[in-house]
This record gives C-alpha cells, structure tokens and sequence, in this order.
C-alpha cells in the first residue's frame, strides 16, 4: 500500500480518537453495518479528497465496509490531524496521502497520487479534486460514474462548470442536502468556528464586537455563536435578503468599510474571494483580529496586508502578528486558512455524522443508479428524509404521523373555509 503521512508512530493515539468520534456517529455506523452486509460499493474505486480528521476517517471505513477500493488526500494543508492518517494507514489499511502543513506542491501531488487508482467515483470538498481531473487529468473521466461535493464553495465552483459546460461528469452536492448544510454549516461552523479563535487567542468574546462577513448558514451559525458568548455581532453582506434578515434578527448590519473601523474580531464565511481588502484594514483598530472559516485562503487579502505590514510575528500556535508603519497590529489566525481546522479541530462529530451519512448514501446512489445525466444534482429527498430519521431514532426522538384524514385533506383542494 502506498501512502504519504508525517509520522507512522502516532497511530495509536489516532485510532483512539477515531473510535470516541464513532461513539458520536450513530447514523454513519448503522449504515456502516448495512454496508458491511450488503456490498453496495464492491467494485467501485473512491478517491476522497476531505478534511483529513477523526470524522472523515470513519466516513472511509464505512465506504470500505461497503466494499469500495478508498483512497485519501487531503483538501486543505492545514486541515490534516496527523496521528488520524497514521491511524488510518496502520489500522484501516487506507491509503492516505496528507501531512499538516504541506506546501502547495505536496498537497497537488498528493491528490495526483490518489487519482493514480483511477476513480469510479469522486467525494471532493472544495472541488480541488474535480478541477485538477478536468485540468490535467482528463484521461480518467471515461472511468468516472460519479461524485459528491461535501461544501458550499465546491458546489459553486461545479456549478459554474455546469453551466459553461466544462463540466465532464455528474456530481451530487451533499453541501445542499438539508440535513447537511442546516446542521453541519450553522450549528457544526458556528461551534467550530469560534473554538478555533478561542483556541488560537484566548480572548474574551464577551463585550466586544464580532464583524461576520457573510450570512449565509455559515454566517448564521458564527453570528449565533458570538452572540451566545455576549459580543455584539454586526453582519456584512451582499445580498438584499439575507442582510433584511439579520437586520430582523437584531444583528446590526453595514458595509464592510464601516464595520472595518469598529470591529475587534472579523469572521468571513462567504465563500467568496478579497472580502476584507486593504483599504479594509487601513482603517481597524490596534489590535484587530482576522478569521477566515471559508473553503479557501483567498477572503481575506493576505497579500495586500503583507504589503502594509511588517511581519508575520508568530505570537502563538495559529496566531501571526503584523505591523502597520502607524504601529497598529493586526492579527491573523491560521494564516487565513480554515480557522476551525487549523487552529481548532473541525466540526462535532455528531453533526458530521449527518453530513458524511449522506456522502456515503449518495456514494451508494451513484454506484448503484443508471448513468446520471451531466449536471450537478441535489440529493435525493428520500436519502435526506432518510438521514433525518436515523438521526432522530439515534437520539431517541419520537414524531407523529399523518392520520388518513389529515392526508385526505393536504392532498383535496375542495375543503375550504
């Protein structure tokens, strides 16, 4: 078996924390007992390019069960929990191709080298692995059924291939199924998000104000969270309704340019690229502190501070000072990676038990359907209703049922007033 991980001896404390993150995955590991059984995957070869994390690993053990050939790589390089790849490679027998901090030429060749198995079926997060297929690697789409996209940037990304038509083979966004993106992207990025800058600064939210560009699910979950922690969140945002909705909920809204001049800590979560730019952070206080919890490295305009600035200081694990020629210092966590995977670890694994249900229902899907038409796909409701129910009996939550009268009547346009 080949693979790439930085150390083999970390092993036994990753397959510890993979199996307390199965104790929280009671909806992946009943379909991962079915699986076992039934084989719907036998035959098919899965290249995964996902969050290297406690999670994922038993995502891959239950397409394994199932019966597929998985292979592994990492979709961000500061997202990867080293002793779990160690763990998944001594005591899985999956090959993983991730190390935490590779540089951009480790991490393209490492999701090379997991498309060297020649996939059946794609699971991609960020669609780096789908673009690279489409670049470089086209000689492999006559092999390809299918793939998954586990969030919301990739989905974006695929769905402008789709629609310039550049896209060569059928995906399902798992990013849109409800029992994804309303769980795992406002209660797993808004939990998550905010452990991570907790974890990288130590400061206190309570009394200070939380600028979250973006709100979106995401967006909705971080200003949430803050909230809960007693700041004063304001939400910047592009698009008419989910501002009118913030404003709504009591969150102040404005243009970033404003709130760049009030913010203590700033959040972005849009999924979009140069959100806070320099003219942004020319005018922040001393000592304002920049997230990102989008995909890519690319909402906060790094490039643009570096140019201002003096630095980077590394002042703590995850946490770069730098110095603008006035004295002022702005901070940034993860080096505008991920926040709550590189200074953190990623989202509860009760809420990616949702999530990486439906990658591995949907992978079930695709082997299993005739060729899907070229297009990006929603997920199926009966998989989505599916995942609600399991999760609801696995918390040992009852609901009621429709009576034969009451289906009569939502189904009759004749009762009226």
């Amino acid at each position: 078996m080949n693979f790439d991980i930085a150390d083999a001896s970390l092993a036994p404390e990753g397959k510890l924390r993979i199996e307390w993150a199965e104790q929280q995955m009671p909806v992946l590991r009943q379909i991962r007992e079915r699986f076992a059984g039934e084989q719907p995957l036998k035959g098919q070869r899965l290249a995964a390019c996902l969050h290297v994390t406690t999670e994922t690993a038993n995502l891959m053990r239950t397409l394994k069960a199932g019966g597929a050939e998985v292979a592994l790589c990492a979709s961000n390089p500061l997202s990867t929990q080293d002793d779990t790849a160690a763990s998944l490679v001594e005591d899985y027998g999956v090959p993983v191709y991730a190390i935490c901090g590779e540089d951009r030429d480790t991490y393209y060749a490492h999701l090379n080298a997991v498309l060297d198995m020649k996939p059946t079926i794609t699971m991609d997060d960020g669609a780096d692995l789908v673009s690279t297929i489409h670049s470089e690697r086209t000689d492999l789409i006559e092999h390809i059924v299918g793939g998954t996209e586990e969030t919301t940037t990739g989905v974006i990304r695929l769905r402008s291939m789709a629609t310039t038509g550049e896209l060569l083979y059928p995906i399902i966004a798992v990013n849109d199924a409800s029992t994804k993106h309303l769980f795992d992207n406002r209660f797993g990025t808004g939990q998550s998000t905010i452990d991570g800058i907790i974890r990288a600064t130590n400061i206190l939210l309570a009394g200070r104000t939380v600028v979250v560009c973006g709100f979106g699910m995401c967006g909705r979950g971080v200003a949430m969270r803050a909230r809960g922690m007693g700041a004063k969140v304001v939400i910047c945002e592009v698009d008419a309704l989910p501002a009118l909705e913030a404003a709504m909920e009591g969150y102040d809204v404005m243009p970033i340019a404003q709130a760049a001049r009030i913010g203590d800590v700033f959040v972005t979560v849009t999924g979009d690229t140069s959100v806070i730019r320099g003219e942004h952070i020319a005018t922040m206080k001393d000592g304002a502190i920049l997230a990102n919890s989008g995909h890519f490295d690319v909402e906060i305009s790094l490039g643009e501070l570096c140019e201002m600035a003096t630095g980077p200081r590394r002042v703590r694990p995850s946490l770069d000072e730098f110095t603008l020629g006035d004295g002022r210092r702005i901070y940034v966590l993860g080096e505008g990676r991920l926040v709550n995977l590189a200074a953190a670890e990623g989202h509860p694994a009760s809420v990616m038990d949702m999530s990486f249900a439906n990658q591995a229902l949907c992978s079930e899907f695709i082997a299993s359907s005739p060729k899907l038409a070229l297009d990006v796909h929603t997920v199926p409701d009966q998989i989505d209703t599916h995942v609600a129910e399991l999760k609801l009996a696995s918390m040992g939550i009852e609901i009621d049922e429709l009576t034969d009268e009451q289906k009569a009547y939502l189904s009759s346009w004749r009762q009226g007033t």
